[in-house]
């Protein structure tokens, strides 16, 4: 009697623990940080920025959350091609990064990049970071590239992962409209959208 309890127990345990290693998903990324900063160029001249670019949605590159930890002052180091800040962010979370060959996401606490100029983002605020690549390394386009987080359960968050686990299908976020206009995103949604619903006709 006393073997088939400890039997039970031990099915259950394993029945509970498959279950829950079955639930997780593309955008449930397990990260062990290393202590190394990610420098990531910024493409200042794209005319697009956020998680929709393109006319169907280009791929994402890289996507996380995480915090900012310094900002420097805006300076001219670019000259007169853009106006230069540099800003850090410890990562918090990895929702995809995408194989770049040597130039791929490697595991990195730390971001860099000097397109933080004009975003209104502060010391401590928690955000939400879109890259792609470009020449086959990450970039990162500025503007709503960086965007700031409420909390660290953000709509956001759940929205850009339903996103990523659907490979970008835009259909699967089409009830998040509202919450991406909030970031003046919503056209740019609508825009790969359209796309995707006609792509569906054609099949």
């Amino acid at each position: 009697m006393g073997k088939n309890i400890y039997l039970i127990a031990l099915l259950s345990i394993f029945a509970f623990t498959s279950c829950k290693k079955s639930k997780r998903t593309k955008s449930d990324i397990d990260i062990e940080f290393t202590q190394d900063t990610l420098e990531v160029g910024y493409t200042y001249w794209w005319p697009e920025s956020g998680p929709f670019l393109g006319q169907c949605g280009d791929e994402l590159s890289l996507v996380f959350s995480g915090t900012i930890t310094k900002l420097l002052e805006p300076n001219d180091d670019a000259g007169p091609l853009y106006n230069s800040q540099k800003g850090f962010i410890q990562i918090d979370e990895v929702y995809k990064f995408k194989d770049l060959g040597p130039n791929t996401y490697a595991n990195q606490q730390f971001f860099v990049s000097d397109c933080f100029e004009g975003l209104n983002l502060n010391v401590d605020d928690k955000v939400l970071v879109f890259c792609y690549d470009y020449e086959n390394d990450l970039s990162i386009p500025g503007g709503k590239s960086i965007l700031k987080l409420k909390s660290t359960d953000d709509p956001l968050i759940t929205s850009i992962k339903k996103y990523i686990d659907s490979d970008q299908n835009p259909t699967k976020i089409k009830k998040d409209r509202k919450l991406w206009e909030q970031y003046g995103l919503g056209s740019a949604l609508d825009r790969i959208l359209e796309c995707a619903e006609s792509a569906s006709q054609d099949e």
